[in-house]
């Protein structure tokens, strides 16, 4: 028999094999069902991985992103690469020295008009531009209020490589802003001033802006200018850059579309730069032609002045033959007071063709092929 004391200890001394079969098999059970949930857990991620209905809805989706570029219109308003622009500003003007400023009128022409150029050789950093911007003029003196008078822009006349192919100058066509007030004859301030400047005399200049008026790249381009007055400033640059030997030899540029030029004028001494143009047609007959619209001494078919939308328009089928071809870009400039005239002829001409002006030349815009400069 064995005592009440024996059986208790004997109880005693198998409580920790007790305990540790419990362990043994407790930490089996846990081992097996952690790896349970790792399998399932990996079984889930994989099929999230390779899911065929994610991988279906994704490329849906890029299609649906990549749409819109396959669907891009033929003709994209061309974004033009290092175009300098504010190189100097009202606060930091540059001051050019005038190297000559001559008149461009004929004996009998009416008002104020010159031709000035300035040296920029010295600016520091150099006031480099291209055909088509302008740059700004700051009178000096001050205005009634004694403060200093505002700049005014003013389209360049010259190409980037000045009028001696230097590259060191940029010139402008300037006409004498002058108007009646009260009885009295009001002249322009910024005007008047550039008109009356002198070779060697000092000149605050700023600029340049603008990326409205460039001429294209591609050399088969058509361009069509309508300009009045002193409008011919940027044309001019284009018809340099385009006909002129030395010109073509420094941008390495040879144009081969086609230029047409509708010039406005009062009188024929007041047309601009006209032994140049008449040296291209002459040179170039194949690639220029030169229409004038002088209304103090021309007629149009109705027996009033000939201004430059009349040219238009006995102009239309051939105008609008080069204005359907998508390398033709259209130059407008001069006085805000043309545009009417303009676009009323247009939507005239465009009728003749069976086209809708109000529709064409917001396309036209949008493409990069309307360009106008007016003030």
């Amino acid at each position: 028999m064995y005592s009440q004391a024996k059986v208790i200890a004997g109880g005693l001394v198998h409580i920790p094999l007790v305990i540790a079969v419990f362990y043994f098999i407790l930490t089996t059970f846990n081992k097996r069902a952690l790896k349970f949930v790792e399998e399932t857990k990996t079984k889930k991620t994989g099929t999230k991985v390779v899911e065929p209905k994610k991988s279906a809805v994704s490329k849906a989706e890029t299609s649906k992103t990549e749409q819109p570029k396959t669907e891009t219109p033929k003709v994209v308003k061309k974004k033009h690469a290092d175009v300098p622009v504010n190189i100097y500003r009202p606060k930091t003007p540059y001051e050019g020295t005038v190297i000559e400023n001559y008149s461009l009128l004929k004996e009998g022409a009416i008002g104020r008009v010159n031709h000035i150029t300035f040296d920029l050789k010295d600016s520091d950093p150099f006031l480099n531009y291209v055909e088509g911007q302008s740059i700004g003029i700051m009178p000096a003196g001050e205005d009634a209020n004694g403060k200093p008078h505002k700049l005014r822009l003013y389209s360049i006349a010259s190409t980037r490589h000045g009028d001696d192919f230097q590259g060191n100058t940029v010139s402008l066509c300037v006409r004498q802003l002058q108007y009646e007030k009260d009885g009295e004859t009001i002249n322009g301030v910024c005007s008047t001033y550039l008109c009356d400047i002198k070779p060697g005399d000092k000149v605050k200049i700023t600029g340049p802006v603008g990326k409205e008026m460039l001429l294209p790249d591609e050399e088969d381009s058509n361009i069509v200018m309508l300009a009045t007055g002193t409008g011919i400033a940027p044309m001019r640059a284009y018809l340099r850059r385009m006909f002129e030997s030395t010109e073509k030899e420094k941008n390495n540029w040879n144009f081969k579309g086609k230029a047409w030029l509708f010039m406005g004028a009062p009188k024929s001494a007041n047309l601009l730069y006209e032994e140049d143009l008449q040296r291209y047609l002459n040179d170039y007959p194949d690639n220029f032609k030169y229409t004038k619209a002088i209304s103090r001494e021309q007629q149009n078919t109705n027996g009033g002045r000939m201004y430059i939308q009349d040219r238009v328009l006995e102009s239309a089928n051939e105008l609008f033959n080069m204005i359907e071809d998508e390398k033709t870009h259209i130059y407008l400039c001069g006085l805000k007071g043309m545009e009417p005239g303009i676009d009323e002829a247009m939507t005239k001409a465009a009728e003749e063709k069976g086209l809708n002006w109000s529709e064409l030349r917001p396309q036209l815009k949008k493409a990069g092929r309307w360009h106008v400069e007016t003030y």
